[in-house]
């Protein structure tokens, strides 16, 4: 219970309000000066449009909404790749120690809310005093009695009291920490939003990567089994007297370097599968993929839109921005503390030695009402070290807003060209295919009618291989780089897709 109460004289009851105004206002005006401070440097200027070749519009045509505001169950038309994500966003473990930080932001709104408001106690307290003959309270109780008041011994005590102590925010200081601690909420709810939005892009490269892989498998069984043909020609070629040893030997060493080569890419199969079952949560198992014809695959238009979409869109530039706005605050907060405060403490109960007077009124009644001013007069480094840590972190936070947009400009405009260099490089791989596909029928059928060397037809097919493996890579590539470029201009989520996100309205945080 609080001191002022417990002192109050039981047999007088003092009503008490200390302000000192004039001489407060007197000390307090070397206090109240504000130290100067540093200001950002600023960035460049947002450009008014993307250098893309999907935005590269003609004049009078207008752009395309951007693709970062397509949701990811728009986007693909995969319904096994989104089942994967769905299930991501229920078990993955890194969202939900995210969802937990998120926790944390939302109560310390709530504890800066608080701050701002009156902070109530009430109690009660029984005891006993038994003063020194020789003290102040027991000379007092020696005079009274030898006035004829007796008093018990012991002396006992019963208090009953609530007591209120309330800091007035006069310059905002505790209003301004609560909106700096929600919009750090609001950035923290956007930083996992950006987590989930890679979290799709990674499970969908993952996923592709799979595609890819058993593509190669296949090429990888369909050159076996043409080399095994080839060989098993060779090997009556030799017998007929036609062809030698070598040519065998040679096939055969091709057909024992693929058939290892399929070990290799099972094992990549398998840790893609893990890595996939790994982001969605799960322990290891075989992940069901499409089987389409791999090089059929396509996703969702690309479209860049304009920048002042990309600013909206990408959940790290909201983050950013919070965190900006968040740091705004804390320098006003910093900056109060070098101006008065205005505590008013009071108190009301009751207090008597025996209880049956405990609730006489007004002999036990007791009171108080206090008013502090406080202003910083000495040794004020510590305020301006913090002062000045609020500066610091202000630019911090202006800084890493411009290097984040200035991030996701240049991952719009690096991706979205990846996206239209490997389609065109796509499409003349598949007449290089052709040619070597065609090349490779001619080189096996002058080989079995003895007009061809070996080596012909061991070369067609290993460049054919090749070919084919390097347009599964491109095809790859290429599928990597929408992905990149849907999760670059911000698509994924909406800010309120995932049910576990944990929200909190303005008004609540007000």
């Amino acid at each position: 219970m609080n001191r002022n109460i417990a002192s109050v004289d039981s047999h007088r009851r003092i009503a008490t309000f200390r302000v000192a105004v004039t001489a407060v206002l007197l000390l307090s005006i070397p206090a109240c000066h504000v130290p100067n401070l540093r200001g950002a440097r600023h960035g460049n200027q947002t450009p008014d449009a993307f250098n893309t070749p999907s935005t590269a519009a003609t004049e009078g045509v207008p752009v395309a909404e951007s693709t970062g505001q397509v949701e990811f169950h728009q986007f693909f038309d995969d319904p096994l790749l989104i089942s994967l994500i769905d299930q991501a966003f229920v078990d993955n473990q890194e969202l939900k120690i995210l969802a937990e930080e998120i926790q944390i932001a939302r109560n310390d709104v709530y504890r800066r809310r608080g701050a701002y408001l009156p902070f109530g106690f009430f109690g009660a307290r029984a005891g006993l005093d038994k003063p020194g003959a020789f003290t102040r309270d027991g000379a007092v109780e020696e005079n009274l009695m030898a006035r004829g008041h007796s008093f018990p011994e012991p002396l006992p005590e019963f208090l009953i009291a609530a007591n209120v102590s309330w800091e007035i925010d006069i310059w905002k200081k505790l209003r301004n920490a609560q909106s700096s601690a929600y919009l750090t909420y609001l950035g923290t709810a956007e930083g996992r939003n950006y987590v989930a939005t890679r979290l799709i892009a990674e499970i969908s490269d993952n996923y592709y990567e799979l595609i890819a892989l058993d593509k190669r498998l296949e090429t990888l069984d369909r050159t076996i089994s043409l080399q095994e043909e080839s060989l098993r020609f060779a090997k009556l070629n030799k017998d007929a007297g036609r062809g030698t040893e070598l040519a065998v030997q040679r096939f055969e060493a091709e057909v024992r370097k693929n058939q290892s080569e399929k070990l290799i890419i099972a094992q990549d199969i398998l840790e893609a599968e893990n890595r996939i079952n790994f982001l969605t949560g799960r322990y290891p198992q075989i992940v069901e993929r499409q089987s389409a014809d791999f090089f059929e695959l396509s996703i969702h238009p690309l479209s860049a839109g304009v920048p002042s979409e990309l600013l909206r869109n990408r959940a790290d530039i909201r983050s950013a921005e919070r965190k900006l706005q968040a740091a705004g605050l804390d320098i006003r907060v910093a900056r109060a503390r070098f101006y008065p405060s205005l505590i008013i403490n009071a108190g009301v109960g009751y207090n008597a030695f025996d209880s049956k007077y405990l609730f006489t009124t007004p002999e036990s009644l007791i009171y108080n009402l206090a008013g502090d001013v406080i202003v910083p007069l000495i040794n004020r480094n510590a305020i301006k070290a913090d002062y000045y840590d609020a500066n610091a972190e202000q630019l911090q936070a202006v800084y890493d807003y411009q290097q984040t947009v200035l991030k996701a400009f240049t991952e719009v405009i690096n991706r979205m060209s990846k996206v239209d260099n490997y389609g065109k490089s796509l499409e003349i791989k598949r007449m290089q295919l052709d040619a070597l596909e065609a090349s490779v029928d001619v080189a096996t059928k002058l080989f079995q009618n003895a007009r061809a060397e070996y080596v012909e037809v061991l070369l067609a097919q290993r460049d054919l291989q090749e070919a084919k493996m390097v347009i599964i890579a491109t095809k790859k590539e290429q599928l990597t780089a929408v992905v990149e470029s849907y999760q670059a201009l911000g698509g994924g989520i909406g800010p309120n897709y995932n049910p576990h996100l944990v929200t909190i309205s303005r008004s609540s945080a007000d």
